[in-house]
């Protein structure tokens, strides 16, 4: 039976540190949350799928379990930041179904058991691998409405963070469709089955779940749609999502077409003008993702493949031109660590000066790694002493990154997002739809390449990435993390390619972000403390946060190997990298 078997493969593969960790998923930082039991909502504790008590007492451990060897599958696995989803993906795998049947199917659970940070209002990017590298761009653009103007006269003079004023269209929904036409293998109705049953029954609420929740709680306190549903949730309870239900079962008989032009779509558009917004039906009709060839540039022999802008990978290959440009890396130490945020800075600086929707950019982004740009800014790194280069603005972000791989050479990079959390607070009344916030991230300031302006497309985090050797898929990576994935990709190729740790080891040694409003870093305590004390020396802003910080964002990934495949995930979420 289907649904036993997948129930044994979401407890055997539970991680128990994952779940007790908690954290504020919502805004990256991991952080202790206290809450006293709810009632109302959706919330019950009725059992998952019938019968018996429901109890949910996972194993407190003062560290997590070995992460430091990636798991071996000889034909085909999943990775993703929950243990229901993975497990999801896993189950079409064993059904015969392909890597990106498998990817669209962790997709959507995870839209269901992490809406804090995914979900069917959010945007995706994705690159596939078949006999060549395919990228899509599935983020939506501002409402037609959306001029400066319009947004600083109802916003009060700034750019919103949350309401209805921050909703671009959702570019995800059409994305799935989009390529399970081209590469799928089965039906959105097939891979849709496990997200359907967890929003229609439920699903437990771990303790990292509960602290998002928590967080968001208290920040969405006036909006009505959002408390119904999430307000009465309970750690260790279950929480059921109907609205999202029925979302699901009309995506599943009528498409694309009932979100962006239906009933779904009439649903968004009256609750957001309601609210105040300035979507439009006609904003959702013209929605289109497009095909978008990947950027592509060599670090030491490895061929890294990012999205292009909007999408900030142009920034990752830039990091690493300036690092390459160095040299051979310093052995591990604040040598090493002051070189690897110098770089990061330096990208990040020029992705806030240049960076927004390609069809409003004023130099290419192959300019921003060509080898002269890149030269220049290696020759402005001071290795003993940290920089200041222009501030940018930055947003914390909540976001899901998932990869799957396949017996026949599929490779799927995936990665979709409410922007923030459970994003924009608007949650639609009936679908239960939780709309992004992803318009957030645009400004009102003039001189910004990524002022708003209508139906343009805002300059976005997200970055799906992979890597070739020779010409041959070798790495398939990404990570959520707000404006630290460009980090993240930076410091985890670094220990991969220069070090050559094994992948997981690669994810799980310790990492820094930093923060491109002021520049200041925050590291992990598992540093050693001369390697803190060096930054420090050289004029770093420091802090140190707990030894494995959601901060730091939720890594995965997976390496091809000539006997098969070796997953990797992130210890600092609730992830599960499974296979067969």
């Amino acid at each position: 039976d289907r649904e036993v078997e997948l129930l044994k493969l979401q407890e055997t593969f539970r991680s128990p540190w994952s779940a007790r960790r908690g954290g504020e998923i919502f805004g990256g930082h991991a952080r202790q949350a206290s809450h006293t039991p709810a009632t109302g909502g959706n919330a019950s504790a009725a059992p998952l799928l019938g019968g018996g008590s429901c109890s949910y007492s996972p194993i407190t451990l003062d560290q997590p379990p070995s992460t430091t060897q990636a798991k071996w599958f000889p034909h085909g696995c999943v990775a993703s930041p929950h243990y229901l989803a993975s497990a999801a993906g896993l189950a079409v795998l064993a059904e015969g179904g392909n890597a990106l049947d498998a990817a669209i199917a962790t997709n959507l659970t995870l839209g269901v058991v992490t809406p804090y940070m995914c979900g069917y209002g959010g945007d995706l990017f994705a690159i596939v691998w078949t006999d060549h590298p395919y990228g899509y761009n599935g983020s939506g653009r501002a409402p037609a409405a959306a001029t400066p103007e319009r947004i600083r006269e109802a916003g009060g003079g700034t750019m919103p963070t949350f309401g209805p004023l921050t909703v671009t269209v959702p570019g995800a929904v059409e994305a799935w469709f989009a390529l399970l036409e081209r590469f799928g293998s089965r039906t959105f109705g097939d891979l849709s089955q496990t997200a359907l049953r967890y929003a229609r029954e439920g699903f437990v609420v771990s303790p990292q779940a509960m602290s998002s929740i928590a967080v968001a709680r208290e920040r969405f306190r006036g909006y009505e749609e959002w408390q119904k549903v999430y307000g009465g949730a309970v750690e260790g309870q279950n929480l059921r999502q109907p609205d999202l239900a029925r979302t699901i079962e009309v995506l599943c008989n009528e498409g694309p077409d009932a979100f962006y032009r239906g009933s779904i779509a009439d649903g968004i558009v009256d609750h957001l003008q309601k609210l105040g917004g300035v979507m439009a039906n006609d904003d959702l009709d013209g929605h289109r993702g497009e095909w978008a060839e990947p950027l592509e540039s060599t670090y030491r022999g490895v061929e890294v493949l990012e999205m292009p802008p909007n999408s900030s990978g142009v920034t990752v290959l830039e990091a690493l031109g300036i690092v390459e440009e160095s040299g051979a890396l310093p052995p591990d130490g604040p040598e090493r660590q002051h070189l690897l945020i110098e770089a990061a800075k330096l990208a990040l600086a020029d992705r806030g000066a240049y960076l927004t929707d390609p069809d409003a950019m004023r130099i290419a982004a192959a300019d921003l790694i060509s080898a002269d740009w890149v030269r220049r800014r290696f020759e402005s790194i001071d290795r003993a002493h940290a920089s200041m280069p222009a501030l940018a603005r930055s947003r914390p972000g909540g976001t899901a990154y998932m990869c799957a791989a396949d017996s026949n050479g599929m490779l799927v990079s995936l990665i979709q997002s409410n922007w923030m959390g459970f994003g924009s607070g608007v949650t639609v009344p009936r679908w239960g739809v939780n709309l992004h916030n992803r318009g957030s991230y645009f400004s009102l300031d003039p001189e910004s390449p990524n002022i708003i302006a209508p139906r343009k497309r805002t300059l976005h985090t997200l970055v799906p990435a992979m890597a070739r050797r020779d010409g041959e898929p070798w790495l398939v990576f990404g990570t959520m993390g707000g404006d630290g994935q460009v980090q993240t990709h930076l410091q985890v190729l670094t220990r991969k390619v220069d070090d050559g740790l094994d992948v997981q080891e690669a994810i799980s040694a310790p990492r820094w972000v930093v923060s491109p409003t002021d520049w200041s870093v925050t590291a992990e305590s598992r540093y050693n403390q001369a390697t803190l004390n060096g930054l420090r020396e050289r004029g770093h802003v420091l802090s140190v946060t707990d030894p494995y910080d959601a901060l730091m964002g939720h890594a995965h990934a997976i390496e091809v190997a000539s006997s098969g495949f070796f997953a990797a995930t992130d210890p600092r979420a609730e992830g599960a990298a499974l296979g067969l």
